[in-house]
């Protein structure tokens, strides 16, 4: 973009000679060189001034505040300029006389335009670069929010997963060898996997449903868990660990004392929209009591959603006729 600019302003003078002979004598051979000689010249120092003002005189005088200094440089270099034609009038160009007049005539403008352009590209480039560092550190922030945050979903749900082994092995149940294979399935997912920005949404189900068998597993025939998930093999993605939450609190609320303790889980994916329902029976005096245990889980999940899709998700949480229903979508893309 610079040298087309430059080469723009260097062709325009000779562009507008060539309109000046349609109309007026044509210019010996030696005017023509004299004025080449003069333009480029000229065109040099105003690429100098471009790129001095931009990258030395901005940052160190404007940005400093120290404009009367500024404005004393700029008088020093215009008398650069005038000496310069000086010399090419006295030196080169012998046949014309250097007139100061003629010199501010044509040459004030380019001045002020040069100085102008120069110092508006200063600030557009700073401006640009002010918001880059500002977005790589909004971005850096939300990186460390969000590795806090699910660092705090992880110790909750494996503090839940071992008060389930501790259960088994007191009742010495020949479940607890299997169960402590899926938990060590859990492990390897959550510590080798989770660093992932995001992970195959295959991968996030698997998570799930050692979950989900692990706690089956745990209160066999007295709770009845309900699971349909119809995921197609399109390479989806998603965030780890983000939707256990859910299914974690429909566990820890569906149960205990509760009459005929039910779970359905519903995970679908369609049009780039996935798809999860979570219910559960619950009791109001036992849920009350689990809150204030722990809670972490779904006010973590809420704003890792927010974090994570903003406006691309919706969250509906509903407690009716005793029965506590999650519905989750979410843009994958």
């Amino acid at each position: 973009m610079h040298t087309a600019v430059w080469v723009l302003i260097y062709m325009l003078p000779f562009l507008l000679q060539r309109s000046v002979q349609n109309t007026k004598h044509e210019p010996t051979a030696t005017d023509r060189n004299w004025f080449i000689y003069l333009t480029i010249s000229t065109d040099i120092l105003w690429v100098i001034l471009f790129y001095l003002n931009a990258f030395v005189l901005i940052p160190k005088l404007v940005y400093k505040k120290k404009y009367l200094f500024y404005f004393f440089v700029q008088l020093i270099i215009l008398s650069v300029f005038v000496t310069f034609h000086w010399l090419f009038f006295t030196f080169v160009t012998r046949q014309h006389q250097f007139s100061i007049n003629g010199f501010f005539l044509f040459n004030t403008f380019p001045f002020v335009f040069i100085l102008a352009c120069s110092t508006a590209y200063r600030m557009v480039q700073d401006r640009i670069e002010a918001e880059r560092l500002l977005k790589e550190r909004e971005n850096e922030n939300l990186k460390t929010e969000l590795s806090f945050l699910r660092s705090q979903v992880s110790p909750h749900f494996m503090f839940n997963v071992l008060n389930n082994m501790v259960a088994l092995a007191r009742k010495k149940s020949d479940l607890l060898e299997p169960s402590l294979i899926k938990l060590s399935s859990l492990m390897r997912y959550m510590l080798y996997e989770t660093d992932e920005q995001k992970v195959p949404l295959e991968k996030e189900i698997e998570y799930l449903q050692s979950y989900i068998d692990l706690q089956q597993q745990r209160f066999g025939k007295k709770l009845t868990v309900s699971v349909d998930i119809d995921i197609p093999h399109n390479g989806y993605e998603i965030e780890p660990m983000l939707l256990i939450p859910f299914i974690e609190n429909a566990f820890k609320h569906g149960t205990g004392m509760i009459e005929e303790p039910m779970i359905c889980i519903q995970l679908r994916a369609e049009n780039n929209v996935l798809q999860l329902t979570v219910q559960n029976k619950f009791n109001c005096k036992t849920t009350e009591l689990k809150d204030n245990a722990s809670g972490i889980g779904l006010t973590n999940v809420k704003r890792r959603l927010n974090l994570l899709y903003g406006k691309n998700h919706s969250l509906q949480v509903t407690d009716k006729n005793g029965w506590f229903v999650t519905l989750l979508q979410l843009n994958l893309h």
